[in-house]
């Protein structure tokens, strides 16, 4: 065991409630909500929408914001998705003749904004404040603005010579106005104000107000029903068509989020709850049940052993990720099959623990584990090795009540690739890139599909209770991640806090979600804290080692939040590679 480790932070202790996200000012718009009696569920909305504000560069209102949460008074636990859907006139014909088979940044990725239904969704359903209670702080931190971060400043500076260059067409002059005011970056410490934005979330307000309602429950359904159907989808429409797009009133007026039920599986006595195969959340399970079969701890912590099984049990993973994941409204996943305790053993005989698989792995059979289905093969079309950006973006935060409930989610979709609607102060979600256009593939374009999602919170759980919930941005690299500080936790001992903080790795011997899904065959990033002998173990194995800096935000940035049952005590962690911080009371 290696309980004693150091950490730079101490595990954030309470026995009340307590917040960690991607943000600290995030972390405290939630825990404002907690210490004025909300529950998990208003206080996680309060916290998104913060965020949505304070890293416009990785997350936005108008992106995605998939959520898994569980409810004591209703003994429940449930996904929200938070994905949006491609527009009804997007076809891969289409799409192949129109973009001469690319799909370009900005509008032509352009599916239904989900962020705002999925928000709403959870404040309606498992919530107990009013709109205009939870979103007040990102009101105040959209109208008065807040101090630009040094990771902000950089990517803005990244952005506004993007704009000056490539992207300096008329569509982006409200994204230029907004965060380019004076023509180049705002300095960090500067005051950084979104007007535009604050200006929406002041009519959504308004607009609850003026609902009269009697009931809470009335008053958000209004502010949806003006988002969806009202004068901000048809602003949205207006903008998306002129810059040729396909979303329609249509598109948005038949649009709700999709509640469901959570993926589930279990290592050793901890069961894993993830969101579904619309995202990429059942890989955690896969991997770690893969993984349960071998003597983590008798290895050691990021050992060679550790670091190439654990490696290689993702590539399979993966492999099935790759061949199977997608919109379960439009094809048939196996997931009974995948998540299979059996399927999971027969996988990890593949493990060669000498050698490393130089690549993708060849999928398995899950059919073959899925009850009362026939089964069936897929052929999904081997990848060509395609070096290019491993791409990230998204955010992550947690929060855990007094009652019990427990809020996991992950909001993504920043304004790197996508213009700001004029007037609303959001994008309209570019998560299109994360389709694929061969038509053999699970995630091919088709109409009102939903393409698959890297974002996937999650919550951990033991004797039926909830344990831990936690997450982090990273695109690919989440599940790994994710992966890893549970094994910190489960296997080795450590606090949230030592979990997050120590080393990571991460393989990318699988197409990449982002389009145009680059392929680094053999290619490991590994954070440069890794033992110089170890590395050369795994160089030696067949890996191919990219090193990272000592805290590379790479790796993550994850938040999580143990609950122990037994004291009762809350116990947060949060990830010093980026701006993660956490508060308990």
């Amino acid at each position: 065991m290696v309980q004693g480790i150091p950490s730079f932070r101490p595990a954030v202790m309470g026995n009340t409630h307590a917040v960690s996200a991607g943000h600290y000012l995030a972390t405290a718009a939630a825990y404002r909500i907690l210490e004025q009696g909300g529950n998990a569920i208003d206080a996680g909305v309060a916290g998104g929408l913060a965020i949505n504000v304070v890293l416009p560069h990785l997350t936005n209102f108008g992106g995605v914001a998939p959520i898994i949460l569980h409810h004591v008074g209703q003994s429940e636990t449930v996904t929200i998705d938070g994905l949006g859907r491609w527009p009804q006139a997007a076809n891969l014909e289409r799409y192949l003749r129109d973009y001469s088979n690319d799909i370009p940044e900005g509008i032509p990725r352009t599916v239904v904004p989900a962020a705002p239904d999925a928000w709403l969704t959870a404040l309606e359903l498992y919530g107990t404040m009013s709109l205009q209670q939870v979103i007040t702080p990102a009101l105040e931190l959209a109208r008065d603005g807040f101090p630009v971060h040094p990771p902000l400043h950089r990517a803005l500076t990244a952005l506004c010579t993007e704009i000056d260059g490539r992207l300096s067409g008329e569509e982006w002059r409200s994204t230029r106005r907004t965060f380019f005011p004076s023509g180049g970056a705002p300095a960090v410490g500067s005051v950084l104000v979104q007007q535009e934005l604050a200006t929406t979330f002041q009519r959504l307000i308004d607009v609850e107000r003026s609902a009269g309602a009697k009931h809470r429950d009335q008053g958000i359904r209004a502010v949806r029903e003006v988002l969806y159907q009202g004068e901000l989808a048809e602003a949205m429409v207006r903008f998306c068509r002129d810059q040729g797009g396909l979303l329609t009133h249509e598109d948005l007026a038949n649009f709700r989020v999709t509640i469901g039920e959570p993926s589930v599986g279990q290592y050793r006595d901890v069961g894993v709850y993830t969101c579904g195969p619309w995202c990429q959340g059942p890989v955690t399970i896969q991997a770690l049940q893969i993984l349960e079969r071998f003597d983590l701890l008798k290895m050691g912590h990021n050992s060679a052993d550790y670091i190439h099984v654990t490696l290689e049990a993702l590539k399979l993973a993966f492999s099935d990720r790759h061949a199977y994941y997608g919109d379960p409204d439009f094809v048939s996943v196996p997931i009974e099959g995948l998540l299979s305790k059996d399927y999971a053993s027969d996988r990890g005989t593949l493990i060669d623990m000498s050698r490393a698989t130089p690549g993708m792995p060849s999928p398995g059979n899950p059919w073959l584990f899925q009850r009362n289905s026939v089964h069936r093969g897929r052929h999904v079309s081997d990848p060509s090795p395609a070096p290019g950006e491993l791409q990230a973006d998204t955010s992550y935060l947690c929060v855990v009540d007094r009652w019990g409930n427990v809020f996991s989610a992950t909001p993504s979709d920043g304004i790197g690739t996508t213009p700001i609607v004029p007037g609303l102060g959001f994008i309209l979600s570019h998560r299109g890139s994360q389709t694929w256009l061969e038509s053999d593939h699970p995630c091919v374009l088709e109409p009102g599909k939903r393409p698959r999602l890297t974002p996937n919170p999650a919550i951990a759980f033991r004797d039926g209770k909830p344990w831990m919930p936690f997450g982090t941005p990273g695109g690919d690299v989440q599940c790994q991640s994710m992966v890893q500080v549970l094994l910190n936790v489960v296997e080795f001992g450590m606090d949230a806090q030592q979990a997050i903080e120590a080393p990571r790795f991460s393989t990318w011997s699988f197409p990449n979600s982002f389009w145009p899904h680059a392929y680094n065959p053999g290619l490991v990033g590994i954070e440069s804290r890794v033992e110089q002998e170890t590395l050369r173990e795994l160089e030696r194995r067949g890996h191919r080692i990219e090193l990272w800096e000592d805290w590379s935000g790479q790796s993550g940035n994850v938040c999580a939040i143990e609950i122990d049952h037994r004291s009762p005590i809350l116990r947060a962690g949060a990830d010093p590679r980026r701006e993660a911080y956490a508060i308990a009371r």
